[in-house]
């Protein structure tokens, strides 16, 4: 049942950006991007973005100026042109990560609202190419997070395999890299959070050290990321660093 009316919904959302109103935002785009001018609607745009593979570069083509334009008025109707786009590979995420949660519902729904706060973040100026690979390696890390909140509010026990943890890269036209989250990584985040709660460090620069400490991203691709200036990023990164110095952490 809940599978039948997420079809609906993607139907209805597929209808919905052929309508008028879809149609003179992308008009508007191909005034300014001439790749885009060989379609006639965004029903064409699906059918190009679905075949191939994410590989494509021609796929940042179409990707990149409609995140621009979102990034540059927030109207939300990009945001559902991006959500459309998007859904085969959401629902990949959806159905490899389905142990994460007992309620697949509530699963679908905390994908696409971390979906929505992804693309709401990222700046294609930083990040201009890959970024069908770069959103969706974003939502599984996000969506891992906010479950891993969940988790350590409820105890030891955890309602995944750590198979689970990677991405979805062997879905279908999905090549993602993998995300690796190893005993040890696991165990820094703990001690990482612990810091945290304890007021050593912001949730800010958890987040960072996370991504630098324990997934082991340089602090210039962390900041461009988050969308954050480097020299910022690195004087917080020197800050929190100093903080659990000051508390026995190397």
């Amino acid at each position: 049942m809940a599978y039948a009316s997420r079809e609906r919904n993607r139907e209805q959302l597929e209808q919905e950006i052929r309508t008028e109103g879809y149609r003179v935002l992308l008009r508007r785009l191909q005034e300014g991007e001439p790749f885009l001018r060989r379609f006639t609607g965004w029903g064409e745009v699906l059918d190009f973005m679905r075949e191939g593979t994410s590989r494509d570069p021609r796929k940042d083509d179409v990707l990149r100026p409609v995140c621009r334009a979102h990034r540059a008025d927030g109207d939300a109707r990009w945001r559902t042109i991006l959500l459309v786009i998007f859904w085969p590979e959401l629902a990949s995420i959806h159905r490899w990560k389905r142990t994460w949660d007992p309620d697949p519902e509530e699963l679908w729904q905390n994908v696409v609202w971390t979906f929505l706060r992804v693309v709401c973040r990222i700046d294609v100026d930083r990040r201009p190419a890959r970024l069908a690979q770069k959103v969706v390696n974003d939502v599984i890390h996000d969506l891992y997070e906010e479950y891993r909140r969940t988790w350590d509010r409820t105890g030891p026990e955890r309602p995944w395999d750590e198979r689970d943890i990677g991405p979805v890269a062997s879905a279908p036209g999905i090549d993602f890299d993998a995300i690796a989250l190893r005993e040890t990584r696991e165990a820094e985040i703990r001690r990482l959070r612990q810091h945290m709660a304890a007021g050593r460090i912001s949730e800010a620069d958890f987040l960072l050290l996370v991504g630098t400490r324990v997934y082991g991203r340089s602090v210039a691709d962390y900041a461009r990321g988050a969308g954050l200036d480097y020299q910022v990023a690195k004087k917080r990164r020197q800050r929190a660093e100093a903080a659990l110095r000051r508390f026995g952490e190397r």
